[in-house]
């Protein structure tokens, strides 16, 4: 089989992120996750670095604050940070599952061409995670991630109780800020304003929309992944 790019893409909650680990660990793509690159990023450099990005300077204090609030991250920051990445796996031919990118039409303008040159465009998937806004707020309130490797943990009846992660063993942790219910709130909005016209820009380009229901289990929804990127 040719290398895939498959773009997981919905708001927040939609389960990108865990669908994106299935499909890493059942077709042995590598999980781009673009949350976990940026977080690694802001957790590791110093605050005070300044990144000069075509002609412009972008102080990483100001992309943390960006984040912490629910705002985006400066598109031409985020791109930077991912394309030699990207450029990298390719090389190395694996097969790629984002989750989280493009967010915004800057990025998708460059997002997809960087694609389409190293992938083919005939081995480009887009997937659309659909659910509805007070599924993202129950979700990402109620959410966990495990302190050590950044897993998300689904909160069900059978998980409400865990205080450690059944992967690595480390603590469960609210994600501070992000996953308050306002913070969710303006991230909606932030969504609905700026990362869902991606969709049009990425059908301009000739990519097609396939469109998933995200409110069924995850296994379903899984299901409804694999039939979309056949």
């Amino acid at each position: 089989m040719n290398k895939q790019a498959i773009m997981l893409f919905g708001q927040p909650g939609a389960g990108k992120g865990t669908q994106a680990n299935l499909l890493s660990d059942k077709l042995g793509y590598y999980h781009f996750e673009s949350s976990k690159i940026l977080e690694v990023c802001f957790k590791n450099e110093d605050p005070e670095k300044v990144y000069e990005i075509e002609g412009k300077e972008y102080k990483l204090s100001d992309e943390i604050n960006n984040w912490k609030t629910g705002l985006l991250v400066s598109p031409p920051f985020v791109f930077f940070l991912f394309a030699e990445k990207i450029k990298e796996l390719a090389r190395e031919n694996e097969s790629i599952v984002f989750s989280g990118s493009p967010r915004t039409v800057y990025e998708a303008e460059r997002f997809i061409p960087l694609l389409e040159q190293l992938y083919g465009k005939d081995n480009l998937r887009f997937v659309l995670l659909e659910v509805k806004p007070e599924t993202t707020i129950y979700r990402n309130s109620h959410r966990k991630i495990c302190d050590l490797m950044r897993h998300t943990i689904l909160f069900t009846p059978e998980t409400e109780n865990l205080e450690k992660c059944p992967l690595d063993g480390s603590d469960l942790v609210k994600r501070k800020d992000l996953d308050d219910v306002e913070t969710i709130k303006k991230r909606l909005e932030v969504f609905k304003a700026e990362t869902f016209p991606v969709i049009d820009s990425v059908e301009k380009q000739g990519i097609k929309i396939n469109k998933v229901s995200g409110e069924g289990s995850v296994s379903d929804v899984f299901i409804g992944i694999l039939e979309a990127i056949k």
